[in-house]
């Protein structure tokens, strides 16, 4: 089966994979060269199906900088995803929020990103097969498809956000201080995953559509501690909402 579309889901967000017609589940273990993810919720396997009519590739779980794998080894799902056919990229992922308009449990769509992590999954020899030396980041998440996302939120009457996301190495948490500086800088959301998927699908030629949810507020001057509980917690409160709108997002394109 050739994917139209490449999926990853994000930290709890796993939900869609029910929804899938005729899976075929491939753990990353029998894959040459997959790593394995090793952060509880993300779970290790690809899943071929057919979602609202469309043939989809998700990855359920994905790698992390800070698992301590290169950024190589980390992207190297969305290269498949477009070396077997598919042109379109969703991500997901769970955040905190910086905008004090949102809250825990809103889902957002992210219309740009900020690189924190000094690092870029392009650096060192370019493969002029896979793309360009230079790949311009003009709307590297796709105009048309979030204005597809709004346009489908509220026809299901979804809450949508929108707002620009920075991608920070991690493990740990960011303190407020740092939170602070995010959101003088433009930043609307924080997380450690979605950019460098979202670079090499650039890279390659994909369109990328990208959601959040927000699973902590990391307002500085309204700082408090977070646990990973709470965070799967929130994730998974809302994941029926995002299930919902994928789904009907793929059916829509």
């Amino acid at each position: 089966m050739q994917p139209d579309v490449g999926i990853v889901l994000g930290t709890g967000l796993t939900e869609l994979v029910d929804h899938i017609a005729s899976p075929t589940v491939v753990p990353y273990e029998s894959i040459p060269h997959f790593v394995r993810p090793t952060v509880e919720s993300h779970h290790g396997r690809l899943v071929f199906g057919t979602l609202a009519g469309r043939n989809v590739m998700v990855m359920q779980g994905r790698f992390h900088l800070y698992e301590g794998y290169d950024l190589a080894a980390i992207t190297l799902p969305v290269r498949v995803m477009k070396e077997l056919g598919a042109g379109t990229l969703i991500l997901s992922n769970a955040c905190g929020g910086l905008n004090p308009a949102f809250r825990t449990g809103d889902i957002a769509v992210i219309t740009d990103h900020i690189n924190l992590s000094g690092h870029s999954p392009l650096a060192g020899p370019n493969d002029d097969s896979l793309g360009p030396r230079f790949p311009d980041m003009f709307e590297c998440y796709d105009r048309s498809l979030v204005e597809l996302a709004r346009r489908t939120a509220l026809d299901l009457r979804i809450p949508l956000r929108q707002g620009v996301y920075a991608w920070v190495t991690g493990p740990n948490l960011e303190t407020a201080a740092e939170c602070r500086y995010l959101r003088i800088i433009g930043a609307d959301l924080v997380g450690m995953s979605t950019v460098p998927e979202t670079i090499v699908a650039r890279h390659s030629g994909m369109r990328t559509l990208a959601f959040s949810v927000v699973t902590d507020m990391a307002i500085a001057d309204n700082f408090s501690a977070v646990s990973l509980p709470d965070v799967l917690a929130a994730a998974r409160a809302t994941e029926p909402l995002l299930t919902r709108l994928v789904t009907a997002v793929v059916e829509r394109m």
